[in-house]
């Protein structure tokens, strides 16, 4: 990166997450639009930012790649990670780019629009292989990554650097979180993200992202797709009809909690944190997805995203209320 200082180095981490961070401003108002918009709220966004903070949130040491600016919001964005229980001795501060901002409106239940001000660029599409400490990559339980750091030089290159340095070890995540505004083109990210499955041993998108992917809407034959290409454990998000989780010996298919959504940004951040607790703790695949489930459905009861993310009392208490109205019916 251009101008920039990064950190030491460390290992032994259970999760190790690469990619966005930044502002999120929500508006404090639900159903305004932003022209109307009178109060707001600042909180630490960012995908893997997130993740890596639904992952501490459970008891995980948890850690992030990413990159910031040198101004009072990459101030917040270290400091708010920090007090969240994830560590930041792998962000790098950029001299050249200011810390990315995003603002969203809520219009529960399905409708919370996102605006990214990261132009023209963001610190964290500026972290480059030099900068990452690929002993901490290689010794880490889980190390999760997103298509979005794909979408832009260097960090495309160092994401590949990356997965090399693993050599596909046991639990290399990659969620095919595909935000059209950040790729020329979806062709240009179906190109990528089939490169990057092949470094990938678990990947987890929705049925949209999917498509992108592999080219498959259907749940059944995008989890296929994916095995296809090596990956062992697909997970596919259906949204209202649940989850689908597939490995080459069984396939398995959660429902949706109930919740009243207050804002569903978040909710999949809290599912992937929730994800690499199940995965580290060795819980049969049924469980995992159960649990992810539950996070993602708190976080989306809820009006911010990582400090909105659930505790392990909180999603163990919600799995067991689920199973019990089920059990009732």
């Amino acid at each position: 990166m251009t101008g920039a200082t990064s950190c030491g180095s460390g290992q032994g981490l259970d999760v190790l997450a690469i990619g966005r961070s930044g502002v999120d401003i929500y508006p404090l108002q639900s159903g305004v639009g932003l022209a109307d918009v009178e109060t707001f709220g600042k909180f630490l966004g960012g995908s893997a930012a997130n993740v890596a903070v639904a992952a501490a949130r459970l008891g995980l040491s948890s850690a992030l790649i990413t990159g910031v600016g040198n101004d009072p919001f990459g101030k917040f964005v270290k400091r708010a990670l920090t007090d969240l229980g994830v560590e930041d001795r792998f962000v790098v501060t950029s001299y050249e780019y200011p810390t990315p901002v995003t603002f969203c409106e809520i219009f529960p239940p399905d409708r919370f629009p996102l605006y990214f001000y990261r132009n023209p660029h963001a610190p964290d599409m500026q972290i480059t292989a030099q900068t990452i400490d690929l002993d901490a990559v290689r010794t880490a339980s889980l190390y999760w990554s997103t298509v979005t750091g794909l979408s832009e030089e260097p960090s495309r290159s160092a994401h590949f650097a990356a997965w090399e340095a693993r050599e596909r070890r046991p639990l290399t995540v990659l969620d095919l979180d595909y935000r059209p505004m950040f790729w020329p083109t979806p062709q240009e990210a179906t190109t990528q993200v089939r490169r990057a499955l092949a470094h990938a041993t678990v990947a987890v998108g929705n049925r949209e992202e999917c498509e992108v992917a592999v080219g498959e809407t259907d749940p059944n034959k995008a989890a296929d797709a994916l095995l296809d290409l090596g990956i062992e454990l697909a997970i596919v998000k259906q949204g209202p009809r649940g989850v689908l989780g597939r490995t080459r010996k069984q396939s398995i298919t959660v429902p949706p909690n109930a919740v009243t959504v207050v804002n569903g940004l978040g909710a999949g951040d809290s599912f992937g944190g929730s994800l690499c607790h199940g995965l580290l703790a060795g819980w049969p695949l049924e469980k995992v997805l159960r649990y992810a489930n539950a996070a993602g459905a708190i976080v989306a009861s809820r009006l911010e995203c990582s400090t909105a993310m659930p505790t392990a009392r909180e999603v163990h208490d919600l799995v067991e209320a689920t199973e019990t109205e089920v059990a009732d019916v």
